[in-house]
C-alpha cells in the first residue's frame, strides 16, 4: 500500500499544484469524516481540483490504477456517504464554487457544485427570485452534495426536493467521459437521467455543473406556532391540515425535548411547556394566504391546538424559523453525541410511529428528541449519546435500525434526504428484495463496470444482506454473485 500511495502522489502532481495533493496525516485528518462523525477513517491520498479537466484527469489515472474515488463536498452529510477509503483517492470539489450563470428571464441559475445552497437565493434576491429547497444546513451545505443526496428543506413540502428544482447536471464518470444529463428546455428527450443521478449518493459520477430552476419569491409569507399537549393530537392536525386541501409551504412538527433544546439555544419564542408544537407557513398572494392562514387556525384548533401564534411581522416569522432550523446544533449543545436518523413515513402514521419511538428509547435507554418535516413524513430523530461510554454509540446504533425498521412496517422508506451512505446500508436489505438491488447493482455498472465510484456506500452486495440476514439465499450461496465486487 506505501508504494501504491507514493506512485500514485507522484503521478497526481503531475496532473495537479502540488498544494492540491495531500498526503501526509495532518492535512488528511480534516477529510476523516462528515458530518457522521461516529465514523470516521484517513483517505490514502485527497486532491483538490479546480477544474474540470484536472476531475477528468484524475479519474482516468485512478482507473488506470484501480483505485477506488469518492468525491466529496462540503462535508455536511449526514450519512457518512463521504467516508473516505483508506485505499482511495478523496476528490475534494470545494474550489468549485462559482455562479457561472443567472438566466432571468428563463428562471435558471448554472452554478458549480460548490457553490453554497443558500448563495443562489442570495444571487438571486434583487430579481425577485430564489431557490426553492432549503435545507436547514443551507448556510454551508454545497449544491453538488444537495444533488448527490437529493436534499429537501423545510420548504420541500409545497416546492419540492432537488430533483424536483433542478433541470441539467453535468458529470464526469470514473473513466473521464462528461456527460450532460436532462437539459434547459421544459422536457429533455429520451431517459430521466438527471432524475436518475440525484440521489445517487457519487455512485454513477462526479457532478462539475448543474443547472437550477429559479422561482418568483412568494408576494406574501405568514407563519403560525401551534402547540399541543400530546404529540399525537399534533400529527393529528397535519393530518387535518393537508386534508382541507391546502398545502402549506413548509409543515415542521418538534418534541417538547427538542423544544426546550431549541428555545434555550435560540430563543425562538417557543413554548417549553407543549409537548409538542407545529410550524406552519402559507405564501402566496396576499388574499390568499389571509384565507388559507384562518383555515389553518380552525383545522388545528379542532385538532386539539391549545395555544396557536401567528408571526406578526416578517422579523418574528423569521424568528420561529431559526428555532426549526438551530434545532440540530441546539439538541448538540445538551449531549455529547448525537445521532440523527432520517426516515420516511405516511402522515397517517405519525401518532403511531413517535409513540413507538418512545417506547423504543425507554426500552434502550436512551434519550431522543424528534424534530421533522411532518408535511411530508420525513422523521429527523436525533438520538443523544455519548460516544466515550463503551457499548453506548453500539446501542445508538441498534436503536436507530429499530427505528427505521418501524418505518417500513408501516409503509415508510429508510431514508427521506440524508441518503443511505455506510449508516443505513444494512436497513436496504430490509427495504429492498434481491432483483431490486440486483437492478440498483446494473444501473451502477452501466455508469461505472469497476464499480470504483464511491464503492461500499447506499446498495449493498447480496452477501452482506444475506449476513445481514433479511434476505433469501439459494442453499446457503448469494442468488447473484457477480454483484458481489461492488
Amino acid at each position: 500500500m506505501k508504494n501504491k500511495k507514493l506512485r500514485l502522489l507522484k503521478k497526481l502532481r503531475r496532473i495537479l499544484p502540488a498544494e492540491a495533493v495531500l498526503g501526509d496525516e495532518e492535512r488528511l485528518r480534516p477529510y476523516e469524516c462528515d458530518a457522521l462523525s461516529a465514523y470516521r477513517r484517513l483517505p490514502m491520498i485527497a486532491v483538490l481540483p479546480d477544474n474540470v479537466e484536472q476531475v477528468r484527469a484524475v479519474l482516468q489515472l485512478c482507473a488506470r490504477e484501480r483505485t477506488p474515488v469518492v468525491a466529496r463536498g462540503a462535508g455536511t452529510g449526514l450519512s457518512g456517504g463521504a467516508l473516505p477509503r483508506t485505499d482511495g483517492v478523496l476528490l475534494v470539489m470545494a474550489k468549485f464554487n462559482r455562479i457561472l450563470a443567472v438566466d432571468e428571464h428563463n428562471r435558471t441559475a448554472t452554478v458549480q457544485p460548490g457553490v453554497t445552497n443558500l448563495a443562489i437565493s442570495e444571487a438571486v434576491a434583487h430579481l425577485g427570485l430564489f431557490y426553492a429547497p432549503d435545507p436547514s444546513s443551507q448556510l454551508a451545505c454545497t449544491i453538488g452534495g444537495n444533488v448527490a443526496e437529493n436534499s429537501g428543506g423545510v420548504h420541500c413540502l409545497k416546492y419540492g426536493l432537488t430533483v424536483h428544482n433542478i433541470m441539467e447536471v453535468k458529470a464526469v464518470t470514473m473513466d473521464g467521459a462528461v456527460l450532460t444529463l436532462g437539459g434547459r428546455a421544459l422536457d429533455a428527450p429520451g431517459f430521466d437521467l438527471a432524475a436518475l443521478i440525484t440521489g445517487s449518493e457519487g455512485l454513477l459520477g462526479v457532478i462539475v455543473e448543474v443547472t437550477v430552476k429559479l422561482l418568483p419569491r412568494p408576494d406574501t409569507a405568514r407563519v403560525l406556532l401551534a402547540a399541543f399537549d400530546r404529540v399525537e393530537k399534533a400529527g393529528d392536525g397535519v393530518a387535518a391540515v393537508i386534508g382541507a386541501g391546502i398545502i402549506p409551504a413548509g409543515l415542521e412538527m418538534m418534541d417538547n425535548p427538542a423544544i426546550r433544546a431549541t428555545e434555550e439555544f435560540t430563543g425562538a419564542g417557543y413554548p417549553v411547556e407543549a409537548e409538542a408544537i407545529l410550524l406552519c407557513e402559507v405564501d402566496g398572494m396576499a388574499e390568499e394566504v389571509a384565507a388559507q392562514m384562518e383555515t389553518v387556525e380552525e383545522m388545528l384548533r379542532q385538532a386539539g391546538a391549545v395555544h396557536i401564534r401567528a408571526a406578526r411581522d416578517e422579523r418574528e416569522r423569521a424568528l420561529f424559523w431559526s428555532g426549526r432550523k438551530g434545532a440540530f446544533p441546539a439538541v448538540g449543545r445538551i449531549s455529547p453525541d448525537y445521532y440523527c436518523i432520517d426516515g420516511t413515513i405516511p402522515r397517517r402514521e405519525l401518532g403511531r410511529v413517535l409513540r413507538r419511538i418512545k417506547e423504543l428509547s425507554a426500552e434502550f435507554n436512551l434519550r431522543v428528541a424528534n424534530v421533522f418535516h411532518a408535511g411530508d413524513g420525513n422523521l429527523h430523530p436525533l438520538i443523544l449519546y455519548d460516544a466515550n461510554v463503551p457499548g453506548e454509540l453500539e446501542r445508538t446504533e441498534q436503536l436507530a435500525a429499530a427505528i427505521l425498521g418501524h418505518c417500513v412496517e408501516v409503509g415508510g422508506t429508510i431514508t427521506g434526504e440524508h441518503g443511505v451512505g455506510v449508516e443505513k446500508i444494512n436497513q436496504m436489505c430490509t427495504q429492498f428484495n434481491a432483483r431490486e438491488l440486483a437492478q440498483m447493482h446494473a444501473v451502477k455498472s452501466a455508469f461505472d463496470p469497476e464499480g470504483l465510484l464511491n464503492p461500499g456506500k447506499a446498495v449493498p452486495t447480496l452477501a452482506r444482506c444475506a449476513e445481514f440476514g433479511a434476505m433469501h439465499v439459494h442453499h446457503g450461496k448469494v442468488a447473484f454473485p457477480e454483484l458481489e465486487r461492488f
